[in-house]
């Protein structure tokens, strides 16, 4: 009896692959990881699934943590530049000299405004901040207010483990784990060049993730790069 039901679901899970057909390839981003999410997925049918594929990532769900980390990371991945601690950006604001000045994105994520005091910059675009400060001045302060962001200079990075100089270095846009390797005077004679990790915060949430060297790095970025045991 077992073996005759076995056997049945067997078959149907085969048509139902054959109905759908091979799923398109997801784009891939030059890595794959494994990370932990807050809260289970679910199939169209309402069966937790433990493992989701989102544009070249392998995510294995845990029952108890957040649901939008994968999200947020294919979304930022790569191009879209998030603000963040540590960030320096000027901006402008047409015909009020007092307000367009440089700003630093400090340790709670905020920079300090005349007029409007306190604006959350980090998790925002620079486009997003323009808007952001364009809506607080136009309540009382300005009329029709223009107003304009751009980054000054990127957070930097930040390199441990085994390479030759660990610290921290500049960012450069476009840059891969390979390329801050190099930075970082390359790997050490001990380094395990496939074990490989990235400490990144995403949307306010620190999350450790096992990378290639292909891997595109972000401002704010820490990478780890392992011992080898043999």
């Amino acid at each position: 009896m077992l073996s005759r039901v076995f056997i049945t679901l067997f078959v149907v899970s085969l048509a139902g692959c054959s109905a759908f057909g091979p799923a398109e390839e997801p784009q891939h981003l030059g890595f794959q990881t494994t990370i932990n999410i807050e809260a289970p997925f679910a199939t169209p049918a309402g069966l937790a699934n433990p493992n989701v594929q989102v544009a070249g990532w392998t995510a294995t769900v845990n029952d108890h943590r957040h649901p939008i980390v994968i999200e947020e990371f294919a979304a930022d991945s790569p191009g879209i530049y998030r603000l963040d601690t540590g960030d320096r950006l000027r901006v402008f604001v047409y015909a009020q000299p007092s307000l367009s000045r440089i700003y630093n994105v400090d340790q709670e994520g905020f920079i300090s405004v005349p007029l409007i005091g306190q604006v959350k910059a980090r998790g925002q675009t620079t486009r997003g901040l323009e808007g952001t400060i364009r809506a607080h001045l136009a309540t009382q302060y300005v009329r029709d207010p223009h107003v304009t962001v751009d980054i000054q200079q990127n957070r930097p990075f930040f390199i441990l483990g085994e390479v030759r100089a660990a610290g921290q270095f500049p960012y450069i846009s476009g840059m891969t784990v390979q390329s801050a390797v190099a930075v970082a005077g390359g790997f050490s004679d001990r380094a395990n060049e496939r074990k490989l990790q990235i400490t990144r915060r995403i949307n306010g949430i620190v999350e450790k993730l096992d990378v290639a060297q292909d891997t595109i790095v972000q401002p704010g970025d820490t990478i780890y790069v392992s011992e080898r045991w043999f």
